[in-house]
């Protein structure tokens, strides 16, 4: 689906072998979940090639999933977009996790899977620290405004710097989210802060009060002038 996907592991028994089935898990998912393929699974929807009883069991966990967020996000997370179907706000994060979950799953412990810029850790880096991930700066892409640690949680931004704008508001479909341009959570996993990262990011300014009110999430934001706001707890996991 576009993304650069980056994955390093610090354990010693890691071996090329387990590299290449967590890409292979990766394009995976582009192949089933991408907008853009005309053979995948989403686009065989959208083209009514299939119907609902005749999706796969992961795209049936898709769609429950989406519905989730979209209820505990007061319908600001929606996978549809004037009647076309893109999942592809819930399943990165999900296949961030379950990129992690095979990896732990093979005995790894300490590593870090990335796809997009949304970050799923595990344990401590080459140094025996917590990982350090760092917060672009919106307005320049060559330097970061923040870094934060961390040892077992997933961090994901939505912003419009990379990709323009590709999020909209589901409740002013034809009014693209311009007040804020870079919404950056820290969740308990992947899965978790990029789904809630993306619906904040349609919430406009009230997005930060959303990830303020849900427990175990931190957040960071900027607006389009340059002005940042943070969750009373950000600040723990700055360096």
């Amino acid at each position: 689906m576009g993304m650069p996907v980056a994955i390093e592991i610090v354990d010693e028994q890691a071996t090329t072998k387990i590299f290449q089935e967590v890409f292979a898990y990766f394009r995976w998912v582009d192949e089933k979940f991408s907008p853009y393929k005309n053979t995948s699974e989403v686009s065989l929807l959208n083209n009514g090639k299939i119907s609902l009883s005749e999706i796969s069991s992961e795209m049936k966990e898709i769609l429950a999933l989406a519905k989730e967020t979209k209820l505990k996000t007061k319908g600001y997370f929606d996978v549809y977009h004037k009647g076309v179907f893109d999942p592809s706000g819930i399943v990165k994060g999900w296949a961030i996790q379950n990129a992690a979950a095979l990896l732990k799953k093979k005995g790894m412990k300490h590593f870090f899977v990335d796809a997009g810029g949304d970050i799923q850790v595990s344990g401590k880096n080459r140094k025996g620290k917590s990982w350090r991930v760092g917060i672009r700066n919106p307005f320049n892409r060559f330097e970061n405004v923040k870094a934060v640690a961390i040892n077992e949680e997933g961090i994901a931004t939505s912003g419009t710097s990379v990709r323009g704008m590709h999020i909209y508001n589901p409740h002013r479909v034809d009014s693209p989210p311009k007040s804020i341009v870079s919404l950056t959570v820290i969740g308990p996993n992947a899965y978790e802060a990029d789904r809630f990262a993306t619906a904040g990011f349609a919430m406009e300014k009230e997005g930060i009060y959303f990830i303020e009110s849900l427990p175990g999430f931190e957040g960071y934001m900027i607006d389009s002038s340059g002005i940042a706001t943070y969750t009373s707890g950000f600040e723990n996991y700055l360096i």
